[in-house]
């Protein structure tokens, strides 16, 4: 079996999800006492949080890429970045280690092509919604639109994420919200709807409404178990 790597903390709230994910995934797939092995890095978001906010993000790359190495040092396989906003400095973590990152923008594309899934709306960060670095991956590489929520929208959603999710609040009228904009999605011509952030599954789920969601969190450790476990199934 490989080793896992995960690069966390942003925030430790989903950074849990990933690693039961993932230690629930490998022991179904191998059964038994099987656990995940796994090498991670929990960074402090506090700092990464206030460099997002003023634009630094070259200062953000030089921490995480410094984890990354930590992380590769610690016999890591291959690396996840377990955030959908921090993919922006993907590229500088990439130079900085040999070991290959699972892009998440990859990792759900693919599940979205596997699902004939052409146009889909995107839940994030202002970073992730408004710019090009996640949206123009999934638009170039696999050819599906991505349809975003207007600007009061995405207040809304950043404005969530930071105040409520990441301090593991969970707040009824958060999800209403939430529910609308999806649906706001869905009658714009979104087929389905990524969950582009990895803290929004803690908030709202399939259960929830019609339109198809998809968790990048769950879709981003379902792929690393399947290249960890790859070499060891019979």
């Amino acid at each position: 079996m490989k080793t896992i790597g995960l690069l966390g903390g942003m925030s430790w709230e989903s950074t849990a999800s990933y690693y039961k994910a993932i230690n629930e995934g490998v022991k179904q797939q191998l059964g038994g006492l099987h656990s995940a092995k796994i090498c991670m890095y929990s960074v402090d978001f506090d700092e990464i949080e206030k460099l997002q906010h003023k634009g630094q993000w070259d200062e953000t790359g030089i921490i995480l890429s410094n984890a990354a190495q930590s992380i590769q040092a610690g016999g890591a396989d291959f690396l996840l970045i377990c955030t959908n906003t921090m993919h922006k400095v993907a590229d500088q973590i990439d130079a900085s280690i040999s070991i290959p990152i699972l892009h998440i923008a990859d990792a759900t594309a693919e599940k979205l092509t596997a699902d004939g899934i052409k146009r889909v709306g995107l839940l994030g960060t202002k970073f992730t919604m408004e710019q090009d670095f996640y949206k123009k991956r999934i638009t170039d590489k696999y050819d599906i639109e991505v349809l975003v929520p207007n600007e009061q929208e995405q207040d809304i959603v950043h404005d969530v994420i930071y105040n409520e999710l990441c301090l593991g609040k969970i707040n009824p009228e958060s999800k209403t919200k939430y529910l609308t904009i999806v649906g706001h999605l869905f009658s714009a011509g979104a087929e389905a709807v990524i969950l582009g952030c990895t803290e929004i599954a803690l908030l709202i789920q399939q259960q929830d409404t019609d339109v198809p969601l998809y968790d990048t969190t769950e879709i981003h450790a379902s792929a690393a178990v399947a290249i960890a476990t790859n070499d060891t199934k019979n």
